[in-house]
């Protein structure tokens, strides 16, 4: 029996596919950095540990977002954390399919005194989460900042997410 083009359209809407559109192949989860774990999962609930700005080799973006890394750099920052983030999701999960909504994002943003754009710069992470999952990737967010952040990295971010039964 053939799927109808409908069904293998709908079927192909996935987060899995989204992201290969986007070009994104989530890395490996990375390991804790001190005594947490990445994630926890009570009842429908899915809260995932702060993330940041880690490459697949291990290298972590750091600086002072106004000082010596623009709020572009730190865009892309934070797009790259809520990658590292999707890919605790797809560890914790099994499948992304799974996420029935994200709930709530906390955006740490490593900024000099004077700096006033930290929502432009969670919007890395937002944006991302936007076309990963569609309208169930608009969730309530805080981007704050802060005066430093673990090992200097520019952002960090955690998250709440609800999930299918």
């Amino acid at each position: 029996m053939t799927q109808s083009p409908i069904t293998a359209v709908a079927k192909a809407n996935t987060p899995y596919h989204r992201l290969a559109a986007l070009g994104i192949e989530l890395p490996p989860p990375a390991p804790p950095i001190a005594n947490f774990v990445t994630h926890v999962i009570e009842g429908n609930m899915l809260y995932l540990s702060g993330q940041g700005p880690r490459e697949v080799d291990g290298f972590m973006h750091t600086g002072k977002v106004g000082t010596n890394v623009s709020t572009e750099k730190a865009y892309a920052d934070a797009r790259l954390t809520g990658i590292n983030l999707l890919a605790v999701m797809h560890d914790a999960l099994g499948d992304l399919s799974r996420v029935r909504r994200v709930v709530k994002l906390l955006g740490m943003v490593n900024a000099a005194p004077d700096f006033l754009d930290h929502p432009q710069v969670i919007n890395g992470c937002s944006d991302l989460f936007n076309a990963v999952f569609g309208e169930a990737g608009q969730h309530a967010r805080s981007a704050v900042g802060f005066g430093s952040l673990p090992g200097n990295i520019t952002v960090e971010i955690e998250a709440i997410v609800a999930l299918h039964a």
